[in-house]
């Protein structure tokens, strides 16, 4: 009998002794949802079906045999999985292999093909996002407090203090007390958030969503007054941090292996903690991350990520790359819809353009009519604040170490086409020069480059603060 958190798959590759052959096999779990990936060199048909108690999905994958003793996913699946509790196969028929997903909720599942892109081949894909998806206002929250109980463990060890209890110490949060008084009702009811979904359309769900703060006005997205002295303003400042790629989308490799999507993440990790430890003008700030682990997030869904937290200000978090190791420095890059400033702009944007490629994005489950849309409803405020922190942000990194280029770049970055958010792109070194990849990987780096990002936020809110919103409480 197979326990809950286990796994038994026998697939490898030489599992197919007809048709095609399976390459690889990944998985990518995270509380959005996990992903199961079976790549081949050919085309491989599927039929699946769900069953409800206990819940499961079963998939039947067409025009292979399987062979015993071949487990290359055994141990991959780890018992924190969010979504699935345990995996097994069999040879439900000749040339047909059933797989049965066993699951820990109900789930929506997407399956879908993958054509080849860049280093893969065919890919079967299984994206299993729960029924009741996760709220990114809970999740900020929640982010909040996990790095909160991280930094109270590390300072107990340094200081040799048992860890017990310290959670009780962690500062007020303002966000959190919101979302408790609106479960209890003392709260106005949520705005419509953006219609973007982070997974496919659903029926809506019993389970109670956390308010959004209320929506930003209809003046300049980045608030503050045009002249004179800044006038201060009492809530939160929500920042949303967006480390590039992520799970099957790598980003760009430098020469000793560095994986651009694991920098950037520890990267964008140091910046939360010192936002979330930051106040500008009396306000206390709060960080938001598009993704806290290794799992791809398709492009519009980020920026639906940050609207739907009402967020101040957007800063996607890559590492630049180039045919040869010659090029170097940082750059720091806002939305052009009208072309890009530079050759290398374009390139550049039209490479992180393709993630959604690379990382598999399931083109039948989204809403054309939101893809569209998102291509034309950036603003002229947006842009022009978008410059501002830009600029911030590109002086500090310049103090830092070299610039590619000595000016704000400008290029049409889908992830920076949020209408009513200041958004920027910073390429923080060229991963594929052998010299930055090195500092990429250095801690004290990672630490220099995320203090250098926050004097650059500051500064922009000391001078722009964002407009009040109205609140009850």
């Amino acid at each position: 009998m197979l326990q809950a958190g286990t796994l038994v798959l026998l697939l490898g590759k030489a599992h197919i002794a007809r048709g095609a052959n399976v390459v690889a096999v990944r998985m990518w779990p995270a509380e959005d949802y996990t992903r199961v990936t079976i790549e081949s060199d050919a085309l491989l048909k599927t039929n699946s079906f769900m069953v409800k108690d206990p819940p499961r999905l079963a998939v039947d994958i067409e025009g292979v045999d399987l062979l015993p003793g071949l487990r290359e996913l055994v141990g991959q699946l780890k018992s924190d999985d969010p979504n699935i509790a345990g995996l097994r196969v069999a040879q439900n028929a000749p040339t047909i292999v059933r797989l049965v997903i066993d699951l820990k909720h109900d789930i929506k599942p997407q399956i879908f093909n993958l054509q080849p892109v860049a280093a893969y081949q065919h890919r079967l894909v299984f994206d299993l996002y729960p029924a009741a998806p996760p709220d990114p206002l809970v999740q900020m929250v929640a982010q909040r407090t996990q790095a909160d109980a991280a930094a109270s463990e590390r300072a107990a060890r340094l200081l040799g203090l048992e860890t017990e209890g310290l959670a009780r110490t962690q500062p007020h949060d303002p966000l959190g007390d919101l979302i408790e008084r609106s479960q209890r009702g003392t709260a106005p009811p949520p705005e419509t958030p953006a219609d973007t979904p982070s997974a496919p359309p659903t029926e809506p769900s019993a389970v109670a969503k956390a308010p959004l703060p209320p929506g930003p006005s209809k003046q300049r997205p980045g608030g503050g007054g045009a002249i004179g002295k800044p006038r201060p303003t009492e809530r939160l400042i929500v920042v949303a941090l967006d480390p590039g790629h992520g799970g099957e989308d790598p980003g760009a490799i430098g020469p000793k292996g560095t994986q651009e999507k694991q920098v950037v993440l520890q990267i964008a990790r140091k910046l939360r903690d010192r936002i979330n430890a930051t106040t500008v003008n009396g306000n206390p700030m709060r960080a938001f991350m598009t993704r806290d682990a290794d799992f791809f997030v398709p492009l519009q869904t980020r920026v639906a990520k940050a609207q739907r937290v009402r967020a101040d200000l957007f800063i996607s978090i890559h590492a630049d790359a180039f045919y040869n190791a010659r090029p170097q420095g940082a750059s720091v890059y806002a939305l052009s819809t009208r072309g890009a400033s530079s050759a290398a702009a374009r390139w550049i944007a039209d490479k992180e353009n393709q993630a959604d490629l690379v990382g598999g994005l399931n083109v039948r489950a989204q809403n054309a009519t939101i893809q569209r849309a998102l291509l034309d409803m950036s603003t002229t405020a947006q842009i022009n604040d978008s410059r501002k922190i830009a600029t911030n942000l590109l002086g500090e990194v310049g103090r830092l170490g070299k610039l590619h280029k000595p000016r704000v770049e400008h290029a049409n970055f889908a992830v920076l086409r949020a209408p009513d958010i200041p958004s920027v792109l910073v390429e923080t070194a060229f991963i594929s020069n052998p010299d930055e990849e090195r500092r990429l990987r250095d801690p004290k780096y990672q630490d220099d480059l995320a203090d250098a990002l926050m004097r650059g936020i500051v500064k922009y809110f000391e001078a722009n603060p964002p407009l009040a919103r109205n609140r009850t409480v």
